[in-house]
């Protein structure tokens, strides 16, 4: 794990939790951001890599409803619930839409500890292969309305004179865009530029 990836976004109402988790993780050496409200925490959020240990049952948005909001816009920050007595079934229905995992309070400060770092592993992960998607995407953008259309042909297996023959311009012409394509893309072989075109998002 990377200097960069040592921030615990914590969410929860109670303020004595607060303190006393905010202390626990300081110790261990991370760098908690915390929030009294998941209101508080969108206003602040601002994008950067970590994980979230999440309160499920908060007055206004509660954890369920703030992990959906993060899933709506993409937010990669992997969640650990912290489920209070009653909320398991909250806990459970949260795991099954994607969180990492959940402690119940109260809860051996080793065991969460070790669950922040399995996080934040994940994080790194997860954030690298957003950005990664980020900057295929963007070249992505910049091929010409022909060349996404050459592209689309030859990840389809076509070669460059069934190309020709479907879009109605000379095998030549095709190899232009062709390798315009693999350049702008930054692709060293038709099987990256597949792998590529798997991670776009396509209009």
């Amino acid at each position: 794990m990377n200097n960069h990836n040592n921030r615990v976004f914590l969410v929860d109402d109670d303020t004595d939790f607060r303190e006393s988790m905010q202390w626990l993780l300081s110790s261990a050496g991370y760098e908690v951001i915390s929030s009294s409200s998941a209101t508080d925490f969108l206003e602040l959020y601002q994008g950067e890599q970590g994980c979230l240990l999440l309160d499920v049952r908060m007055p206004g948005i509660n954890g369920l409803a703030l992990q959906q909001i993060l899933h709506e816009r993409n937010i990669q920050l992997p969640i650990i619930l912290i489920s209070g007595h009653g909320d398991i079934p909250m806990a459970v229905n949260a795991i099954k839409a994607g969180a990492l995992d959940f402690i119940e309070k109260p809860f051996d400060d080793r065991h969460l500890l070790n669950l922040v770092s399995k996080a934040l592993v994940i994080a790194e992960e997860r954030f690298t292969t957003f950005k990664e998607n980020q900057q295929i995407q963007l070249r992505y953008e910049t091929l010409s309305h022909r060349e996404r259309e050459v592209m689309s042909l030859v990840i389809n297996g076509q070669a460059n004179r069934e190309i020709a023959e479907s879009l109605g311009i000379s095998p030549k012409t095709v190899e232009v865009h062709r390798a315009r394509v693999m350049s702008k893309m930054q692709a060293a072989s038709l099987p990256e530029l597949v792998n590529m075109n798997n991670r776009l998002k396509h209009s």
